[in-house]
Formats: C-alpha cells, structure tokens, sequence
C-alpha cells in the first residue's frame, strides 16, 4: 500500500514508522517546516515536500496527522482528485470535515504519543471510522495491522474517548507535577510518591476507581480536609483545585 503521511509530530512520526516496518510504501512526507518534512522522510524513505501542491494524487491512503487546528487549513489545501482514502487521526474533530473527500476516515489512537519513544502499538486499540461501510471495512483491516485491538467507533463515541483520555492522561498528568511541586518546595524526595502513583494504576486495570478510592473525601474526614486546606491556603489555585475533586469524591461516594 502506498502512503502518504501529512505532518511530522508525534502521531504521525509513530504511524509513518510502523506502517513502514509492516512494509507498507511510505511515498511522501508533508510539513510546512521542510527540515522536519526531511527528517522523518529520510527514516522511512520517502520523498519529503513542503508543499501540497507537490502531493501525489494516487497514494492508497493519505494520514492527517497535524494538531486539530491545523487539520481543516491542510484539507483545505489538498485537491479533489485524490484516489485513496484520506483520514485524520483526531480524537475531537468530526469525520465530517473530510466530507469533500470520496472516501474519508479515521484512525484514532487513545494513547499519549511521544515521537523520541518507542511505543507498542499492538497494545492501542485503535478507534476506526470511514464515510462508507466498505471503507470502514478497509479501515478497520488496515488499523488491525498495527492493533488488533482496533474497532469501529463513530464521532460521538470518539469524542467521548477523547475526553475520558485527556481526563485519566493529561488532568491526571498536571496533578502529578502538583504533587512534584509540593515535594519539592518542601525538600522531599520525589521517589516518595513513585510507588502510590503505581500503585493507584496497577489497581485500576482490574477494578472500577469508584471501587478502590480512598482518602479524607471518601471518609468524610473533614478534620484532614480542613489541615490540606490550611497548608494550600497561600495557594489559592491548588486549593480551589483540592475542593472541587474533593466535593466530586464526596458526590459520588
């Protein structure tokens, strides 16, 4: 299958080098910037453009990997004529904004990609879109390449995955380097909380969360609540932060 990838972040730096690795023919490479267009082009052994007047019009596939807002100013630059199926690989963006395209998709990935680290694909479950049952089919078929854990998933459900994604990944990240921050300000060990952070993961690829929450908001502890409150209380952010999970905790307790 001929590929053409269309960005050079994370996402696409990912899917260029593995549909490569599972022989497919990676034809072209697209960025604004061209040295990142000739970077990941010289790994995969593409031809690398930085322009999309220069894209090819016969390529079986074409992957839009770009951040979200990027996606509609480089659909609005590709031609009509293209014969393969063209996707995004967007978590929050419709499949509606392909809607000019003949055959249009998406493959989704609900993981946080990072393009300096390698990453089993195997273990994503891709979510898989396509404007037609038939180019679903093909979709999902060329996704179970890379997963076999990939599966059909309109907009809506993916919206969803998306949000639930950026809550469990990127707010659970920030609240991390909270936690890092206060060690830190106070000359303790970041290692100190290594092990409950595991720890909370290791329990929630069996259980609900609800099941295994615990701390002074699942006990009503208003006493502990009340200290935690006091120490962030120079830190208006971090306890206005400390009451809303701790009302959402008590809520649904």
């Amino acid at each position: 299958m001929d590929i053409v990838i269309l960005g050079t972040g994370n996402v696409a730096t990912h899917y260029a080098k593995a549909f490569q690795s599972l022989g497919h023919h990676i034809t072209q490479v697209y960025s604004r910037t061209s040295a990142n267009a000739d970077a990941l082009a010289e790994v995969v052994f593409a031809e690398s453009i930085h322009n999309l007047s220069q894209i090819s019009d016969s390529a079986d596939l074409y992957i839009i990997a770009v951040s979200d807002q990027a996606i509609k100013p480089v659909i609005d630059q590709l031609p009509n004529q293209l014969q393969g199926i063209v996707v995004h690989t967007s978590g929050a963006t419709p499949l509606t904004i392909l809607n000019r395209f003949e055959k249009s998709g998406v493959i989704y990935p609900p993981q946080s990609l990072s393009k300096n680290i390698e990453t089993d694909l195997s273990a994503i479950p891709f979510a898989v879109e396509g404007n037609t049952h038939e180019v679903e089919q093909m979709l999902l078929q060329i996704a179970q390449q890379l997963s076999h854990k990939s599966f059909r998933c309109n907009s809506q459900q993916r919206i969803t995955l998306h949000i639930a994604a950026v809550f469990v990944n990127n707010f659970s990240n920030a609240l991390y380097q909270v936690a890092f921050d206060l060690l830190k300000r106070e000359n303790l060990d970041i290692e100190l909380i290594r092990p409950i952070i595991r720890e909370t993961a290791n329990k929630v690829q069996h259980q609900e969360p609800g099941e295994v929450q615990t701390g002074p908001a699942i006990r009503n502890d208003m006493q502990t609540i009340h200290a935690h409150l006091q120490f962030l209380s120079q830190e208006k952010h971090l306890a206005q932060i400390y009451q809303n999970l701790t009302a959402l905790i008590i809520k649904t307790r």
